[in-house]
């Protein structure tokens, strides 16, 4: 592959990486997680940061992907270009199951790509994490919820008639790039898998609620230890 366009490196990339949608949660991450984090990229917008690992010293880099599968496969496959070969996604989703409540984890072990970009994949109607990446990561993450989620280009359409309709199938919560990040890790040949805290629910009629800044801080910093205990396991 030609040099990536859209991350220019400044730093390290470590065979380990840690994909969150948010670039200003990539920076908390990053000042949470590592030791002395050096900034990786900010080309794009696209803040990412390496550095030594708090949890064993080994080189950790996170790299914001931006929003949905589009933007989220194109980071992917540029890392993967660079060297990357083992990929968490950590985000928010919106939770489908009514049992889950604001700040809980979940684990996907498979995404319904109800999203354009695994369609282009070819990816088929589910997309799965690595299998032992995912048993990792639900044996660091014991409280996490393990299970099937969707992803969607949509973000305003998840409480409607859509949410319904994909819980009847199996997903306990919607989301943006899990499906793509599977879809590109698997013909790649690389070991990818997605820890999310639930950030909004929705009530019978559709009626979102967002969870606060604080709590979600608060779970992105446990999902981001989760995930480097099951990379470093």
């Amino acid at each position: 592959m030609p040099d990536p366009i859209h991350l220019r490196p400044t730093a390290p990339l470590a065979e380990r990486v840690l994909l969150p949608g948010d670039p200003g949660r990539a920076l908390l991450l990053a000042q949470a997680l590592l030791t002395e984090p050096r900034m990786f990229n900010h080309h794009r917008g696209l803040w990412g940061y390496t550095g030594p690992a708090s949890a064993d010293g080994e080189l950790l880099t996170i790299q914001s992907t931006g929003m949905g599968g589009p933007s989220a496969a194109i980071v992917l496959h540029e890392l993967i270009a660079l060297g990357a070969r083992r990929a968490f996604r950590v985000g928010t989703c919106g939770a489908l199951d009514p049992s889950l409540a604001l700040g809980d984890l979940v684990v996907a072990r498979e995404a319904i790509a109800a999203d354009g970009t695994s369609s282009a994949l070819r990816a088929g109607a589910r997309t799965r994490a690595h299998a032992g990446l995912f048993e990792r990561l639900g044996g660091a993450a014991r409280s996490a919820r393990p299970g099937t989620i969707v992803s969607t280009d949509l973000f305003y359409e998840a409480g409607s008639g859509c949410g319904a309709r994909w819980h009847e199938e199996g997903a306990i919560a919607v989301e943006m790039e899990a499906s793509a990040l599977f879809a590109v890790g698997e013909r790649a040949g690389i070991e990818v898998a997605c820890l999310l805290t639930v950030s909004d629910t929705f009530d019978a009629n559709g009626a979102r609620e967002r969870i606060d800044d604080h709590a979600l801080l608060e779970a992105a910093e446990a999902m981001g230890r989760a995930a480097t205990a099951a990379l470093a396991s």
